[in-house]
């Protein structure tokens, strides 16, 4: 197996893509006992491709959605733009080399390559700069949020996928078309750096 040099981390924003979804998820379990009950156990799958096009009933996917304590984020175009800016800080501090991303309405995709630290610990520090700057530019989608537990405008964790010298230039190419694909423009951000 070839080593890994970089990883395409996925990062979802609250209720995009939750643990019983139909098409599959990489989550062990459900943590909410309303969740559980409208869409069953967690789907796991072991595959590290995409499996967003699979079929499957959208009708209960979206019925389980309904279930969730407050709507899914969709992150608006300034939201994306402040998201990009609280995460620069970091990647520049630490001299992240990010090799491509894209930040949608309902998640995030980077190409970033190994460091020191291992990636879930990168990406927690990335999505706690994205929250701490919404919070700051009054944009957060849980701003006003009223009452106890305000969720947080992530889901937890996030899908990441090891990529080896040769699958970097595909995984580079997947990230930037991403927006396109979507009926966006494409996307480019201080922080990359392109592949030497």
């Amino acid at each position: 197996m070839p080593p890994v040099v970089a990883y395409h981390s996925i990062i979802s924003a609250y209720g995009f893509w939750l643990p019983n979804d139909p098409r599959g998820s990489w989550s062990d379990f459900v943590g909410s006992w309303d969740l559980l009950l409208a869409g069953g156990k967690a789907t796991r799958i072991q595959t590290d491709r995409s499996v967003a096009a699979a079929p499957h009933d959208r009708t209960a996917r979206l019925a389980v959605k309904r279930r969730l304590k407050a709507p899914p984020v969709k992150f608006t175009g300034i939201q994306a733009r402040t998201i990009g800016h609280g995460m620069a800080g970091v990647i520049m501090a630490r001299q992240y080399a990010v090799r491509a991303c894209a930040i949608l309405p309902d998640h995030l995709h980077l190409v970033i390559a190994r460091y020191a630290r291992r990636i879930e610990s990168i990406i927690s520090e990335l999505k706690f700069a994205a929250t701490r700057q919404l919070y700051a530019e009054g944009l957060h989608p849980f701003q006003d949020w009223e009452g106890p537990h305000r969720p947080s405008a992530w889901a937890a964790g996030s899908w990441n996928v090891f990529l080896g010298t040769d699958d970097i230039s595909r995984a580079v190419h997947y990230v930037e078309n991403n927006p396109i694909k979507q009926g966006l423009s494409r996307q480019r951000w201080s922080f990359v750096t392109p592949i030497s």
